[in-house]
């Protein structure tokens, strides 16, 4: 049985959550609504303020899904409670960021500015020049518009220039020895 699909998930208060005869939960909070559909390997229960997720078989794909299913219902759980946040940093001289409207306009060393609209369902904000928080209540869609954000000018080993998540640590290469 997978360890991580027979835990009980625990409803906090303020939070709904709806289950419908197909097996699809809709998860109410403080922050938005969010659905989690299912393929129907699962039976999903809601019992004494607790969401527990049960397999059908013990075959290999309905292992599968009852830990992923557990998963996503846990992480609809805390996004629409608290939501998600990933922070970038800009590394480099003339490097900034603002937003212009809903845009996120940066000047990324290059001879142009690059732009970055944010996807529905996620807010992009600068508290500083060289920083960029990027929020939402979906997980997946937070975590893809920082991806997004940092492709744009990733961090190069040698200086370490570059947009780069706040914490991640960059492997710097040493660059080219002094003729003797």
């Amino acid at each position: 049985m997978s360890r991580i699909g027979k835990v009980p998930i625990p409803i906090p208060s303020g939070v709904q959550v709806t289950i419908s005869p197909e097996m699809a939960a809709t998860v109410k909070g403080p922050k938005g609504e969010m659905q989690v559909p299912t393929l129907g390997n699962v039976t999903i229960k809601n019992e004494d303020g607790h969401i527990l997720v049960l397999r059908h078989s013990d075959e290999q794909q309905d292992r599968a899904y009852h830990g992923l299913y557990h998963r996503l219902l846990t992480n609809a759980i805390t996004g629409v409670t608290e939501g998600y946040r990933k922070n970038l940093e800009m590394i480099g001289v003339g490097y900034r960021a603002e937003m212009i409207g809903a845009t996120l306009v940066m000047s990324v060393g290059r001879s142009h500015t690059e732009s970055f609209e944010a996807p529905p369902g996620v807010a992009v904000a600068t508290p500083g020049q060289t920083a960029i928080s990027v929020t939402g209540i979906e997980k997946e869609k937070v975590h893809q518009a920082a991806a997004a954000i940092r492709s744009i000018c990733p961090p190069e080993p040698y200086k370490g220039k570059g947009i780069r998540y706040r914490g991640e640590k960059v492997r710097r290469k040493v660059g080219k020895a002094s003729a003797k």
